[in-house]
């Protein structure tokens, strides 16, 4: 008859509670953690640490086999998910942008389900769960999973868990929910007009600058005033996503007061800027000012689909090609003639731009001063 074998050492074991009948988890599983010694009977008696609680013994061996296969940090081994991410997040957001700050926030806020869990019993389901479920797109899925990295790193370098199940978690089946893949949808005339009765709000200015000048949204979020020249009516664009995309962009009668008013309240180096006189990260710009407008008036626009709106208002008004190309920089669009041999003077270029679509009240006025 086999002999059950004996554990090492303070490897620990499973122990049955009292009253078993009336809990889930019955068994606890626990490991030596050192012995105290009577100092009358100089007997030793072992010290112990629970590390869980199981269903059966079978399960709390298996318990005890990953503990020693993956040990954690008994003193802290009862973090929570919310507990973790506030001690790291202590450190982290010291020296950290507020825009990254916001990021990292924002992944948090979409973990709610496992803020209460511990940390060390999560696992890859648990992770991937938030994934599969959270309904947002690529980008944010990718901010979840840094988040998740991140805090695997900060628990594991704590012992507080032995295994990183961070990077099990797939995200790249949601690739196609990237919403820079959506097919852009243009502002209408009417979504137009509605902008120009706003006029008069700065904020509005800047989604009309883009309608009407074709610039991306990092393209006009980083262009500085020196790169400004309004005596000549024209942008230059010396920072793009593209080769193609540093150009000189026209400024037409109508969008000129707009830009003429950012610069002369800027007081640092770029056209547009905060409150504060600092230059607008991406991500503070769309989730502070542009997404709120948009819901304020129920559309569902993204700021790339002014620079669409742009390129159908040029093909509407017949505007040549070639001046559409030059004017919004397409990728790879011009041809080696139009290259080699197109020199066309700016006011061409602003002539385009003044030709396309205006509500006929905005016409009428006089919106820039010469």
């Amino acid at each position: 008859m086999a002999k059950n074998l004996k554990s090492p050492n303070r490897y620990g074991g499973v122990t049955k509670l009292s009253n078993a009948s009336r809990r889930r988890r019955p068994y606890a599983v626990r490991i030596t953690t050192g012995y105290v010694i009577n100092e009358k009977t100089g007997k030793a008696t072992q010290k112990y640490a629970i590390i869980g609680y199981a269903k059966t013994r079978n399960e709390g061996l298996q318990m005890l086999a990953k503990y020693h296969e993956h040990p954690f940090n008994i003193e802290t081994g009862d973090m929570t998910f919310r507990e973790v991410y506030e001690n790291w997040s202590e450190d982290k957001y010291e020296n950290a942008s507020q825009s990254t700050i916001n990021g990292y926030r924002a992944a948090y806020n979409v973990c709610s389900k496992i803020y209460e869990r511990k940390f060390r019993e999560l696992k890859t389901f648990d992770l991937q769960d938030i994934i599969d479920n959270c309904d947002k797109n690529y980008p944010t899925l990718r901010k979840i999973k840094i988040l998740f990295n991140q805090l695997y790193a900060y628990a594991m370098k704590l012992d507080l868990c032995g295994k990183d199940y961070s990077k099990y978690v797939d995200i790249a089946k949601f690739s196609d929910k990237n919403p820079d893949k959506y097919d852009r949808k243009p502002y209408t005339k009417e979504q137009i007009d509605i902008l120009w009765d706003l006029r008069e709000d700065k904020y509005y200015q800047i989604i009309l600058i883009l309608i009407y000048t074709g610039l991306r949204i990092d393209e006009l979020l980083s262009l500085e005033k020196e790169n400004v020249h309004l005596n000549e009516r024209y942008l230059d664009i010396v920072k793009s996503k593209t080769k193609s995309g540093i150009r000189k962009v026209p400024i037409s009668d109508y969008i000129y007061p707009f830009i003429k008013n950012w610069y002369d309240s800027s007081e640092c180096n770029f056209l547009l800027h905060t409150e504060e006189q600092k230059p607008f990260k991406y991500r503070n710009y769309y989730d502070s000012y542009f997404l709120p407008l948009m819901e304020r008036l129920g559309f569902d626009q993204t700021p790339h689909c002014c620079r669409h709106t742009f390129i159908s208002l040029l093909a509407e008004a017949k505007v040549s090609p070639t001046y559409t190309k030059m004017i919004a920089g397409h990728k790879g669009a011009m041809t080696m003639t139009e290259k080699v041999y197109t020199h066309i003077d700016m006011q061409y270029l602003i002539d385009a731009v003044n030709s396309v679509y205006y509500p006929k009240n905005i016409k009428n006025e006089k919106t820039i001063k010469m």
